[in-house]
């Protein structure tokens, strides 16, 4: 039951942020908006305000903001086809600057509840690697095998990416520089540690500039495994359909309301890249599109562009239920 309502809760927060990135903006471009529907399927609610119906549907997943004339050729003034280039381009992209607002605002209440893990070190952990090497309370990690490290997720990657059982630490150790070499171990998950507690601070500045960094390790992780998966280094084993998200929800809500936050961010992020790849059918795609007019001075063939799309919405439908069938029912 936690698990279905924290998915219920997750997939229609991150829906209105971003079909709500869409309204605002076709609203402050005077688009006129038919309707704003969170969720899929049957209406359970619907409310109509002004000109715009505003419904809840019964399916919590997915939604959309329905633009007059976005779909098809209309002759009102203020239909979507009718408003210049940029205005448009700038409500294709909307919905996904809300899912990067939404990350960033809660990876900065996770960092304020939680503190950020700083470069400095707190502690070491008895007959480990790094109190073996020297390295002393107070010391700033400020390098691994050459690599600079400005955070505490940025150490950890260095030692991951490390080929080698023995990584050159550089720290800064009360105004001098000093390297060591440390040997490295692996945890219960598989990770290379080197054995030490960061020092954690508390504070709303560090906590803002934790949440921006965060969604972009976010960002710049899920362009990283994209290149993976075109270049043939990861499988489409390594994705996660419907089921895996919903899986992965249901261990943060036993975790507690923090996990569950996180998790939300993380979710919100992905959703707001995997929304701008150009792909028929993708906010991405619209914006393709919507470029190519700009540069021609004129629209796309209305043909042309109905069939990509459909393709890309066949493309993206098929591509879910493979991994929902192949993938998440498999593990």
């Amino acid at each position: 039951m936690a698990t279905i309502l924290g998915s219920i809760i997750v997939f229609l927060l991150v829906v209105l942020l971003h079909e709500g990135g869409h309204f605002m903006a076709a609203k402050a471009s005077d688009i006129k908006v038919n309707e704003f529907a969170v969720g899929m399927g049957p209406k359970i609610f619907q409310k109509k305000k002004g000109e715009t119906l505003y419904t809840l549907r019964a399916i919590p997943m997915g939604g959309y903001c329905a633009m007059e004339g976005e779909d098809s050729h209309s002759q009102d003034s203020r239909s979507f086809g009718s408003a210049p280039v940029y205005k448009r381009m700038i409500v294709v992209v909307a919905g996904a600057f809300m899912n990067f607002v939404l990350a960033i605002v809660i990876f900065t209440i996770t960092s304020l509840f939680l503190g950020v893990q700083t470069t400095q070190v707190a502690s070491l952990m008895d007959n480990m690697p790094a109190k073996s090497a020297g390295i002393m309370p107070g010391d700033r990690i400020v390098s691994i095998d050459n690599k600079e490290t400005k955070t505490f997720a940025e150490i950890i990657d260095a030692i991951n990416d490390s080929k080698n059982d023995q990584v050159e630490v550089k720290v800064l150790s009360d105004g001098i520089d000093k390297e060591f070499k440390v040997n490295t171990f692996k945890d219960k998950e598989g990770r290379k540690l080197i054995g030490f507690t960061p020092i954690i601070k508390r504070s709303l500045l560090t906590s803002i500039s934790a949440g921006f960094k965060t969604t972009f390790q976010v960002v710049e992780g899920v362009f990283k495994a994209l290149a993976m998966l075109i270049t043939g280094k990861a499988g489409l084993n390594n994705l996660s359909g419907p089921i895996g998200v919903i899986k992965t929800i249901g261990k943060s809500t036993k975790q507690g309301i923090i996990s569950l936050l996180f998790i939300t961010g993380l979710i919100s992020a992905n959703l707001g890249v995997i929304n701008l790849l150009p792909i028929p059918a993708l906010d991405g795609g619209k914006f393709v599109l919507l470029l190519v007019e700009a540069i021609r001075k004129k629209p796309v063939n209305e043909k042309f562009e109905t069939f990509i799309n459909l393709a890309g919405f066949v493309f993206l439908i098929g591509l879910m239920i493979f991994i929902t069938v192949f993938v998440d029912l498999r593990r």
